[in-house]
């Protein structure tokens, strides 16, 4: 193997020695618990509302909108099931896309199975979402709508600011899953018209394990976890203080080097997508040539199969992903890539590329070259490509 380039950060991304070098402080010495009434524990509790300032400021929100969860999928859940329960009363339906996260399909899965109607909007080529279309789902027993920020497969942002202004003219609750966005990109929730919002600190260099949602004041969804008082009575567990004090510390230098970050990330990004269909014959961009995460990058590849794809790249030291549900012990391709219309031979063939600050311009040229002479292997096995060569 002659060198190891990560380009797998929409998965989860390395722990910044910064981050690691906060949590320590609170899992060997600031170890108390926040709901303690003594001196050490009141230290912890001190902590974790520096924490929450950190990550308010992020996003434009006030410090009593940030609730701490244990991960992004549990946030996505707490805000479609916790709307869903507290306002059944005024209606029981829902909006969402086809392509969301399956922390959000799958909870919406669950509530229609409760008595709920969930509508599912179709997307564009570019996995973009309609606003008309959007207009035309609302009913008069709409209560929520969640559209997440940017797509984790393709990249894709949607345009969130219309889509709130759209809920709230109608006086229906918007939630957007922005795990994939959050810190990568500005996002204010005041001016963008968001009502709910999940993040997790694994994606912007923190540690797995920690999330969050903002909840816009006025609004109060049932709670998913019972138990103690934590989170203003709002999500019971003891506070995993090592790891909020980490995700603080990400949101922190997340903030300080975004403008930097989305410069660096666009540059290897763009470089990547000129490279690739230059370099490769018969290679699509899935998503939006523009409107899409600084560090994500989505091919598909005719005649050839996405996991042997992942596991050559392997052997050259690239830690990438794919479209193709395969590798989790499914058959069939991303339910993104079937949405914005790819057949599924050619869904099968796609590869996701997500960048770093870490990553650097020769981890994409090494990239691209590797991955040059892996597609032409793969497709001298093909009797597809075969075929069609002939």
């Amino acid at each position: 193997m002659e060198r190891r380039v990560y380009l797998d950060n929409a998965a989860t991304t390395m722990v910044r020695p910064e981050v690691v070098e906060t949590m320590n402080e609170y899992f060997t010495e600031l170890y108390g618990n926040p709901s303690s009434i003594y001196d050490f524990g009141q230290k912890a509790k001190k902590a974790l509302a520096g924490a929450r300032e950190t990550v308010a400021g992020l996003i434009n929100a006030d410090v009593d909108e940030i609730y701490f969860t244990g991960c992004g999928s549990e946030s996505d859940n707490w805000a479609i099931k916790g709307v869903a329960e507290k306002y059944c009363s005024k209606g029981k339906h829902i909006i969402t896309s086809k392509i969301e996260h399956h922390a959000i399909l799958h909870t919406c899965e669950y509530l229609e199975k409760n008595g709920f109607e969930v509508t599912y909007l179709e997307v564009d080529e570019y996995g973009m979402v309609s606003l008309d279309d959007l207009n035309d789902a609302i009913r008069e027993d709409t209560i929520l709508i969640s559209i997440m920020f940017a797509n984790n497969e393709i990249g894709t942002i949607q345009p969130i600011k219309e889509i709130g202004a759209i809920a709230r003219e109608k006086n229906i609750f918007f939630h957007t899953d922005a795990v994939q966005a959050f810190g990568h990109v500005p996002i204010d929730v005041e001016e963008m018209n968001i009502d709910m919002l999940s993040a997790s600190a694994h994606k912007i260099h923190g540690p797995k394990g920690v999330g969050m949602l903002y909840i816009k004041k006025g609004i109060r969804p049932e709670n998913l976890i019972h138990g103690g008082a934590q989170e203003r009575k709002m999500r019971a567990g003891t506070e995993n203080v090592p790891g909020i004090m980490g995700f603080a510390k990400a949101v922190e230098i997340a903030g300080e080097t975004m403008e930097e970050s989305i410069g660096k990330t666009t540059a290897l990004r763009d470089r990547l997508m000129k490279l690739i269909p230059e370099k490769i014959e018969n290679a699509k961009l899935n998503g939006h040539p523009t409107s899409r995460l600084p560090g994500n990058v989505n091919f598909s590849f005719e005649f050839i199969e996405g996991e042997s794809l992942l596991l050559y790249l392997d052997m050259d030291g690239i830690s990438a992903s794919s479209g193709s549900a395969c590798t989790s012990g499914a058959l069939d391709p991303s339910h993104v890539l079937m949405a914005i219309g790819l057949p599924h031979e050619i869904a099968h063939g796609s590869l996701r590329l997500s960048l770093s600050d870490f990553n650097t311009e020769e981890d994409v040229d090494y990239t691209v070259e590797k991955l040059v002479n892996v597609v032409d292997r793969l497709r001298q096995m093909s009797p597809l490509y075969t075929g069609r060569r002939k």
